[in-house]
C-alpha cells in the first residue's frame, strides 16, 4: 500500500512539471505580494499623506521666459585669420555668452537695481522642515534647535539675493540657432517677468560698453607688439644673412644633386666590385683547400682547367704518356728510345705542374685586388655619403631659419592690417544681442507638480514595500511547498490546515464538530481520508500519537479535531499525553482535578472514573501532577492500561508532547500504531528535520506530515496534497 502512495506521488510530481516553471514563479510572486496587500497598502497610503503634507509647505514656483538673439560680432579687434562662419549651437563664443548671462557680477547688478535683498521673495525664510516644526509646537519645547539667525550686512544681503538669483535663472540655446531662453523661476510671478527682462537689459548694455573700449585697447596694444614684430623680423633675417656667410651657401640645390649624382656611380661599382670579389673568393677559397695535397688536384678547379696554357700542356703530357705506354710492350726500360720518351713524358709533367702553380697563383692575386679594390669603393662611398648629410644638415638649418623669416614677416603684415582696420572703425560700436521676446508674467505654477509627485511616492512605496516582502520572502528558511516537505522529510502530507482567526481559537474544541470554519473542518476530513486510504484496512492503525517538533505548532488542534472527525465513524478516545503541561482541562473546561491518564497508571482511579465523554468522543485528560512522567509512560502499567483500552475502542487518539523538548513521544512511539508529524507552516526545514530524525531513529511508524496555520489562498480538494501551500503561508 504504502509503495503504491510513492508510485501515485511520483507520478502526479511528474504530471505537476509539465506546466511552465517560469510562470508558476511568477503566481508564487504574487501570491506573495496579495497576502501583504494590506500591509502594502498601509505602507503607500502613509507615504502619500506625507508627501501631501511636506507639499502643503512648498510654496509653487512660477517660471518667467524671456528670449534675446546674440549674433556673433562680425568685426573682431583681434583676428589674425579669416574663417567660415561658426555654428552658434557649438561655437565657444555662444558658450562663453551663455556664461555670461549666468555671472555672478551681472546677477549683483540686477539685484542692486531691482533692490530684491529687501523683497519678500529673497529675503531669509525658514526651511520647510523649521516650518514643520514650528507648526507642530516642538519650536516652543526644544527652542535651541532652530537658532535665529545672525544680522547680516547690506553688502551681505545683496550678494545672498545675487546668489538666490543666479540659483533661479537657467539659460538655453534653441536648437542651431542664435536665439538663447532666459528663464527665471520664483514664487512672485510679476517679480520673476521683470528680472528677466533686467537680466538681459544689463547683459546688452554690457556688451555694449565692452565692444566701445575693446577698439581702444586692442589698438594701443598691437602698436606696441608691431614694434616687437618688427625688430623680431630683422633679427630673423640677420640670424639668416649670418649662417649664409659663415657657411659659404649659394647654390644649396645643385650641390645637392651633383652629390647625390656622384653617390649613386660610387654605390654601383661598389656593387660590381663585390660580387668580383665575391667569385674571386670562391676561387680563391678552392685553391687554398686544394694546394696542400697533390698539385694535380688542382686540376679539377675550372679556373684552373680553363687556362690556354694549361689545356696545352695537358695536351701534351697526355701525347707522351700514350707514347710511353706504346713502347713499354715492345722495349726494355733501359732501350735509349724508351729512356727518351720518359724523359719527354717527365719534361711535360713539369712543364704542366708549373704552368697549373703559376695560374693558381694568379687566382689568389685577383682575389687580393678584388678585396683592394671593394676596400677602396666602399670608402668613397662613405665619403659622398658624409658630404651628402653635412650638405642636407646645412640646408635644413637654411629652410629652418627661412621659415622663421617668413612667418614673422607674415605676421607682421596680419599685424599692420589690422592695427588700420581697427583705427579706421574704432567709433562704430554695434551691440551684439537685441530683444525678441520680454518676458511676461505666467499663469500658472510650474513645480511643484503636487500630482504627479505624490503618484511618483506612492509608486515608489508600492515598489519598496513589495520588494520588503519579497525580501522577507526569500529570507525565510521554512517550506515552500508541499513537494518541499515530502522531499526533506520523506513522508507524504496528509493534509493543510489553515490559519484561524485569533476570535475562532477560543473553541479549539468544538471547532470541527460546530462547523464554524468551513476550510478547517475540510482540512480534518482530508487528513482523516488521507490516514484511512494510507493504513491497512483490516489493521485500521488503532493507535495514533500526533507530536511535532517544538511547542506550539498546533498538534493539540490536530488531535482534538481529528479525534472528533475520527468519531463520526467510530468509537474513539482521545488521550492527552502530555503529563508535563496538560491543555485539555483548559480546552474542554475541566477542573484542575479531573483525574486522568496518571491516576489511571498509578491505580489510583479506574477507567470509568477518568475518562469523560463530550461531542461523541471520549477523552481522557492527563490527571494528577506527577514527578515522574517518563518513567510513568515507559512502566509495565501503562502497556497494561492501553491495552485495555484497544479492547473498547476502534480509535485512539494520543496528543504527545513535542519531540525536542522531551522524550515522552519516543516512548509513546513503541505502542503507536501510526503517528502523525505536525509542522508549523513557519517552522524552520532544519528544526522540522530534526524531528523526524529523532522519531525515525527509534523506528516510529510515521505516516505522514500534517501542516499547520497557513495563512491565505483556497484550499485544495480532500487528498494528501496541497500544492498552493507556499503561495499561501503564514507571513
Amino acid at each position: 500500500m504504502e509503495s503504491d502512495s510513492r508510485v501515485l506521488t511520483s507520478r502526479l510530481r511528474t504530471l505537476r512539471a509539465e506546466p511552465d516553471d517560469e510562470l508558476f514563479k511568477l503566481l508564487d510572486l504574487w501570491q506573495v505580494l496579495w497576502l501583504r496587500k494590506w500591509k502594502i497598502a498601509a505602507a503607500v497610503f502613509v507615504a502619500m499623506a506625507l508627501a501631501v503634507v511636506v507639499l502643503s509647505f512648498i510654496k509653487p514656483m512660477y517660471r518667467a521666459t524671456a528670449t534675446v538673439m546674440i549674433n556673433e560680432q562680425k568685426t573682431q579687434a583681434i583676428s589674425f585669420q579669416s574663417a567660415p562662419p561658426i555654428d552658434p549651437a557649438t561655437s565657444q563664443y555662444m558658450q562663453t555668452q551663455l556664461q555670461l548671462l549666468l555671472s555672478r557680477s551681472l546677477a549683483t547688478k540686477v539685484a542692486q537695481s531691482l533692490d530684491l535683498a529687501h523683497r519678500r521673495e529673497f529675503a531669509p525664510e525658514p526651511s520647510v522642515f523649521r516650518r514643520l516644526w514650528v507648526a507642530t509646537g516642538l519650536g516652543r519645547l526644544l527652542p535651541s534647535v532652530f537658532k535665529e539667525p545672525a544680522v547680516l550686512t547690506d553688502q551681505q544681503q545683496l550678494e545672498g539675493a545675487a546668489q538666490r538669483l543666479l540659483e533661479a535663472t537657467s539659460v538655453e540655446l534653441q536648437g542651431k540657432s542664435s536665439v538663447v531662453s532666459v528663464y527665471v523661476n520664483m514664487s512672485d510671478p510679476a517679480l520673476a517677468a521683470l528680472a528677466a527682462n533686467t537680466l538681459i537689459k544689463h547683459y546688452i548694455d554690457d556688451q555694449a560698453s565692452a565692444e566701445a573700449g575693446s577698439s581702444t585697447s586692442a589698438t594701443g596694444w598691437m602698436t606696441v607688439r608691431l614694434n616687437e614684430l618688427d625688430q623680431q623680423l630683422k633679427a630673423s633675417q640677420a640670424r639668416l644673412q649670418a649662417y649664409r656667410e659663415s657657411e659659404n651657401l649659394l647654390d644649396m640645390h645643385g650641390g645637392d644633386a651633383a652629390n647625390a649624382s656622384e653617390l649613386s656611380m660610387v654605390t654601383e661599382r661598389m656593387i660590381d666590385a663585390r660580387r668580383a670579389r665575391a667569385e674571386a673568393e670562391s676561387q680563391y677559397r678552392q685553391v687554398q683547400g686544394l694546394r696542400r695535397g697533390d698539385w694535380e688536384q688542382l686540376l679539377s678547379i675550372a679556373a684552373v682547367m680553363s687556362d690556354p696554357v694549361v689545356q696545352r700542356f695537358k695536351a701534351v703530357r697526355a701525347t707522351a704518356r700514350a707514347k710511353v705506354d706504346a713502347m713499354a710492350g715492345r722495349y726494355g726500360p733501359k732501350y735509349p728510345a724508351m729512356e727518351a720518351a720518359r724523359s719527354e713524358l717527365n719534361a711535360a709533367t713539369v712543364s704542366l705542374r708549373a704552368q697549373v702553380e703559376q695560374v693558381s697563383a694568379g687566382i689568389e692575386q685577383s682575389y687580393q685586388l678584388a678585396v683592394a679594390n671593394e676596400a677602396a669603393l666602399q670608402a668613397s662611398v662613405d665619403t659622398s655619403k658624409s658630404q651628402l648629410q653635412n650638405i642636407a644638415h646645412k640646408t635644413f638649418k637654411l629652410q629652418e631659419l627661412q621659415r622663421d623669416v617668413d612667418s614673422n614677416q607674415q605676421l607682421y603684415d596680419t599685424f599692420m592690417t589690422r592695427l588700420k582696420e581697427t583705427a579706421a572703425t574704432a567709433d562704430m560700436v554695434a551691440a551684439n544681442a537685441r530683444f525678441i521676446d520680454p518676458a511676461t508674467a505666467p499663469l500658472w505654477p510650474i513645480a511643484p507638480k503636487k500630482m504627479l509627485i505624490v503618484a511618483l511616492v506612492a509608486v515608489l512605496a508600492m515598489l519598496i514595500a513589495s520588494g520588503i516582502a519579497l525580501l522577507r520572502e526569500s529570507l525565510r528558511r521554512t517550506f515552500k511547498s508541499a513537494e518541499e516537505v515530502e522531499d526533506s522529510l520523506n513522508l507524504p502530507v496528509l493534509g493543510v490546515v489553515p490559519l484561524l482567526k485569533a476570535r475562532e481559537r477560543k473553541d479549539v474544541a468544538r471547532l470541527f464538530s460546530a462547523e464554524k470554519h468551513q476550510p478547517f473542518s475540510e482540512s480534518i476530513r482530508t487528513i482523516r481520508t488521507g490516514l484511512l486510504l494510507q493504513g491497512d484496512i483490516a489493521e485500521q492503525h488503532q493507535i495514533i500519537v500526533v507530536t511535532s517538533s517544538i511547542p506550539g505548532e498546533g498538534k493539540t488542534t490536530v488531535s482534538v479535531n481529528l479525534a472528533h472527525a475520527l468519531g463520526q465513524m467510530d468509537r474513539v478516545l482521545l488521550i492527552d499525553g502530555d503529563l508535563r503541561r496538560s491543555s485539555f482541562t483548559s480546552i474542554f473546561g475541566f477542573t484542575s482535578d479531573t483525574l486522568g491518564l496518571s491516576d489511571l497508571i498509578e491505580g489510583n482511579a479506574g477507567a470509568a472514573e477518568c475518562i469523560r465523554h463530550i461531542d461523541g468522543i471520549d477523552v481522557l485528560c492527563a490527571g494528577s501532577e506527577t514527578a515522574t512522567p517518563l518513567e510513568l509512560l515507559s512502566s509495565p502499567r501503562f502497556a497494561r492500561a492501553l491495552e485495555l483500552l484497544r479492547s473498547k475502542y476502534d480509535r485512539i487518539v494520543i496528543d504527545s508532547p513535542p519531540v525536542q523538548a522531551v522524550s515522552d513521544a519516543l516512548v509513546l512511539s513503541r505502542h503507536a500504531d501510526t503517528m502523525i508529524f505536525v509542522v508549523k507552516s513557519t517552522t524552520t526545514v532544519a528544526t522540522a528535520e530534526k524531528g523526524v530524525g529523532q522519531l525515525l531513529l527509534v523506528d516510529a511508524p510515521l505516516q505522514g506530515v500534517v501542516v499547520n496555520q497557513v495563512e491565505g489562498g483556497p484550499l485544495t480538494a480532500p487528498g494528501p496534497r496541497y500544492d498552493s501551500f507556499y503561495n499561501s503561508r503564514k507571513v
